[in-house]
């Protein structure tokens, strides 16, 4: 068996007169965490999309456990073993926390139409397996207390743990977390960062991210790509990324950039 799971060639995207991302390449190999990091604009959520099957590359190539990407419909991405989380927050609002996480083990179930109006031995065998996996995501999570809550009412925090839960009801081998530390306070990205660290140990999921918190990516990644205007900067461990000329340039300005900059506000 390969040891990357995930492989992206010469990546490139174009919305009419935009390159939106121009001839990315990475490998994300099993069991590693993986972070796509830069400024807005970069293209990252770009490359989870065409990922995820949303978009379609201009050129390139993206690779799935041997299985070419662009050959697969959006909603056959789930089935593959890809699942994902979003920037903003895509919950069945007015069901339950178990309702939306037994949603996440549609794409398991094997039933038929009749097997499920009758309800056969075989429908309960399937509806008693699929509880017992979102309960040991409930557990894993800690979310047992909110369990019967309806979305609506859940504060923001809550709402970012519930869409992390129902991604991993359905079982994937590579989980797109999507800025999963947007809107959270710093209690709750340090409990972020101890899940994240859980899903790769202990359920042995690979991890690919998309992060701004780079006190998060330091301590939950193995590597890191930066991204700035749709390219790679930089590809290496948190700490060799950081230290990248190219991506201090992207985060902060050139030198001179700075230099004019401290000039006007001394001035």
């Amino acid at each position: 068996m390969s040891d990357v799971l995930l492989s992206a060639k010469d990546l490139s995207v174009r919305f009419g007169g935009v390159l939106a991302v121009s001839k990315v390449s990475f490998d994300v190999r099993r069991g590693e965490v993986f972070t796509l990091i830069g400024p807005n604009g970069a293209g990252k959520t770009t490359v989870f999309n065409l990922i995820s099957r949303l978009y379609t590359p201009t050129t390139g190539s993206l690779v799935f456990e041997g299985q070419p990407l662009a050959e697969k419909a959006p909603h056959d991405i789930a089935r593959l073993g890809i699942a994902r989380t979003f920037q903003n927050i895509e919950l069945f609002e007015h069901a339950s926390v178990l309702q939306n996480l037994l949603i996440g083990r549609h794409t398991h179930r094997q039933t038929g139409l009749w097997s499920e109006l009758l309800f056969t031995r075989r429908t309960r065998a399937a509806e008693i397996a699929a509880r017992e996996k979102v309960e040991q995501v409930i557990d894993l999570l800690d979310l047992q207390h909110h369990r019967e809550s309806l979305v609506a009412g859940l504060p923001y925090g809550v709402r970012k743990v519930v869409e992390l839960a129902r991604a991993l009801c359905t079982e994937p081998k590579l989980l797109l977390l999507d800025e999963p530390s947007s809107g959270l306070n710093v209690e709750e990205t340090d409990d972020m960062a101890f899940w994240i660290d859980d899903i790769r140990n202990e359920l042995g999921i690979t991890v690919l991210m998309v992060e701004h918190d780079m006190a998060l990516v330091s301590k939950v990644s193995d590597r890191v790509l930066a991204m700035n205007q749709g390219e790679v900067l930089a590809l290496g461990t948190p700490a060799e990324v950081q230290r990248h000329p190219g991506v201090i340039e992207a985060y902060l300005g050139s030198v001179d950039d700075m230099a004019s900059l401290r000039r006007k506000v001394t001035a």
